[in-house]
């Protein structure tokens, strides 16, 4: 046995004995509830069972759950898919927006609380299975730099990298570049969403040849209309991107989302 392979096991057990000592002094809890738990980074059984997953039957389109199967065309697309199309080839999402994910989502993104990704990015992972193909290129949606100084992370980044690292697949998290700030959709319409994403996300010249002929998985942590993963989609296929997918933590089912008492995350 060579020394590089002997050095590699003894790390993984010093490690594994120093998360173990860890855990005895401080028990792992919750990531919501603070309950304990026997294992950290996960959720205790009382907040994963509020919890939503996209089952079937759903758009394979947009990911939009349905309330059967009759409302899905032979292809398993919704009729606004089918009136309408996204310019991305299939979507894939983890959980329904609603206050569990919400919860989850809103620690991740402005409560510094970057392990929040780790969970969500197994459950996507999981969820675009048939997505990650092999040689395919994991991408975030970007942030416009002003908002990375602000918050110090890209959340879609970390869901990404998550993701990649469960694959095991390649991970470009800054391949896309946002150009301008936008402002936020949270209250736009989505002719108004479309308009102010127009132009505002390109490739980064430095990855083009990378992308060329390549399957990619866009990763962003909530998909609502559209409108931003619609113009992340062009700029990849202008630069010769082969195809996209789009995986995403949550997908928002209401609009009028008083219904849930929930607002929409959805602000870059």
């Amino acid at each position: 046995m060579s020394r590089h392979v002997v050095w590699s096991k003894l790390s993984a057990l010093a490690r594994k004995a120093t998360l173990a000592g860890i855990d005895v002094i401080f028990p792992p809890a919750c990531l919501l509830c603070g309950e304990e738990i026997q294992q950290s980074g996960l959720l205790c059984a009382g907040c994963f069972a509020h919890l939503v997953s996209v089952g079937q039957p759903f758009c394979v389109r947009c990911a939009l759950p349905q309330s059967s199967a009759e409302c899905l065309n032979a292809e398993g697309e919704c009729l606004e898919c089918v009136q309408h199309p996204p310019p991305w080839h299939a979507a894939r999402s983890a959980f329904v927006y609603e206050k569990t994910a919400r919860d989850l989502l809103l620690r991740l993104k402005y409560a510094d609380r970057p392990e929040y990704a780790s969970f969500a990015g197994r459950y996507m992972w999981q969820a675009g299975e048939d997505v990650l193909r092999q040689g395919s290129l994991v991408i975030p949606v970007p942030v416009h730099k002003k908002r990375l100084m602000e918050r110090r992370y890209n959340q879609a980044a970390l869901l990404a990298w998550a993701v990649a690292r469960c694959a095991k697949l390649r991970c470009l998290p800054d391949g896309l570049e946002r150009r301008r700030v936008t402002g936020r959709l949270a209250g736009f319409t989505k002719a108004e969403r479309q308009q102010e994403m127009e132009g505002a996300i390109t490739v980064r010249s430095a990855y083009v040849s990378d992308m060329a002929g390549r399957d990619v998985v866009l990763v962003d942590d909530l998909l609502t209309t559209g409108a931003t993963a619609s113009a992340c989609t062009k700029a990849l296929l202008q630069a010769g991107v082969r195809s996209v997918f789009l995986l995403v933590a949550a997908r928002v089912v209401l609009q009028k989302n008083a219904d849930f008492g929930l607002s929409i995350l959805e602000d870059e």
